[in-house]
């Protein structure tokens, strides 16, 4: 995932009445499946998919995409929106997935935000200021193959960002850097904190699975990706003639999947990195949403569709 925001501020004026719905959780905790179920029994409601890899054409099974058949019935916004080669960004993101909300509400209808990636959610619902990109300060610093040196950069130009971003945060820090020495707005300026969490015109559920359970389900996944083909399709887009982004490529799996086919690391080796890097992802979903005292917290257990008629009974529209 790309990010672009230091921290965050509310951009919105005064809180609407409660309208919209969204259904968080680590991956692989059955989010996609019992928004399906639940979008379709309602009648009203679009599914918006807040996801970092579900905007590329052809990362269909690595991503867990839900496929044509899942999708019939209820509209999805925010799938298949470019080609892997391209760079996707959180600001990309965040236009895109406000222009389906105005559609949304042209038609009378209401938004069903699913997905695990915590900042899109909170840039979407909390209206944050996002800072821009700049390209040419960013190619610099990345020539730049000291990322202790880029940080002390830092803390000489933003030294409250530096102090939120670890030294050795390559990724954070360069991020941070762009922003200020492009926008000549230091980067901590951009609010107070993702830590800030402002009433918002949202019903937030989640969905929480105990962690033994969750990393069972993440292997079983991996092996029904592998059985579906996603080696396959891993293939077929390392083949394309533009390649792939680099942000296609930190996708799960399709990293991992990627070493092994292009540098000849060992198949099972690659698989074995990509459990652990999802179950690593999976543990820094569950933090970040622990921190959100908004999410409304269902026990999902074995058997997240059983939730559904409690869904309904509470997501009826007022």
């Amino acid at each position: 995932m790309v990010t672009d925001l230091p921290a965050g501020s509310r951009v919105g004026g005064q809180v609407p009445a409660l309208r919209h719905l969204a259904l968080v959780g680590p991956t692989a905790s059955g989010k996609s499946a019992v928004a399906i179920e639940v979008a379709r029994a309602l009648g009203d409601v679009e599914i918006v998919t807040a996801d970092s890899m579900q905007v590329y054409r052809g990362m269909d099974i690595g991503t867990a995409k839900p496929d044509l058949a899942a999708r019939a019935g209820v509209r999805h916004h925010l799938i298949d929106l470019v080609d892997p080669d391209e760079e996707w960004t959180l600001s990309r993101w965040v236009l895109a997935a406000r222009e389906a909300l105005g559609q949304i509400e042209r038609r009378g209808r209401r938004a069903l935000l699913v997905g695990g990636t915590g900042l899109y959610f909170q840039a979407l619902v909390d209206e944050l200021d996002i800072p821009g990109r700049h390209p040419e300060v960013r190619a610099e610093l990345e020539a730049e193959p000291d990322t202790a040196a880029l940080h002390r950069r830092l803390v000489a130009v933003d030294p409250l960002a530096a102090s939120r971003i670890l030294p050795g945060n390559r990724r954070r820090v360069l991020r941070a850097l762009e922003v200020t020495l492009g926008s000549g707005r230091p980067f901590s300026s951009y609010g107070p904190g993702l830590q800030a969490y402002p009433s918002v015109a949202w019903r937030v559920t989640g969905l929480r699975t105990d962690a033994s359970v969750l990393s069972a389900r993440i292997a079983r996944r991996l092996e029904a990706m592998l059985a579906a083909g996603l080696l396959d399709e891993v293939r077929r887009l390392a083949a394309r003639p533009d390649g792939l982004s680099h942000t296609a490529r930190q996708a799960l799996g399709y990293r991992e999947l990627l070493a092994h086919l292009e540098l000849g690391v060992d198949l099972s080796t690659s698989l074995e990195e990509t459990l652990r890097r999802t179950r690593s992802f999976a543990r820094r979903q569950r933090v970040w949403w622990r921190r959100d005292p908004r999410v409304a917290w269902l026990d999902a257990g074995d058997n997240p569709l059983a939730l559904a008629p409690r869904l309904l009974g509470e997501w009826k529209a007022p």
